[in-house]
């Protein structure tokens, strides 16, 4: 399965993920505080290098969504059909994170029936154990991925 690239920006965001935080890039700077996703040395707003990491609640909405159809990478077909989306954050929407939407944080890609996603439900953060091994289970030591769960399945 693939797992995150983990660079010098990013690192505190896999940090508190393996804590089952999630949290966001802010700028430091008192007069702007913007949020920013991706994280990046510099606030693109008023380019300050001074930052902070703030914690989100874990809830948003569903933005978007795709079912992936072979020709797949190996190591995911045997979980097609599985669903990956696009979560817009309650308390910034102009963040949106990619996942997948579960019905456990360790359940299988495709735990989900499609007929249940829809843009505009709302969803809560989950991590599961351990980094991804292909069926959501612990046997990975990647970081730990952020996923999703209906949050009135």
């Amino acid at each position: 399965m693939l797992t995150p690239v983990v660079d010098d920006d990013g690192a505190p965001f896999w940090e508190y993920a393996a804590q089952s935080e999630l949290r966001v890039q802010a700028c430091a700077e008192p007069a702007c505080g913007e949020l920013r996703f991706p994280p990046r040395p510099c606030c693109p707003h008023c380019h300050s290098f001074d930052s902070e990491w703030r914690r989100m609640s874990g809830k948003g909405r569903i933005w978007s969504y795709v079912i992936p159809h072979p020709p797949l990478l190996p190591d995911y077909a045997a979980q097609a059909p599985y669903n990956v989306i696009v979560v817009e954050l309650a308390e910034a929407p102009r963040i949106r994170l990619v996942g997948n939407l579960v019905t456990a944080p360790d359940a299988p890609l495709n735990s989900v029936a499609r007929e249940r996603i829809r843009i505009g439900a709302k969803v809560q953060v989950v991590f599961a154990a351990g980094g991804a091994d292909g069926d959501g289970g612990d046997g990975g030591d990647g970081p730990r991925l952020p996923r999703w769960i209906l949050e009135r399945p």
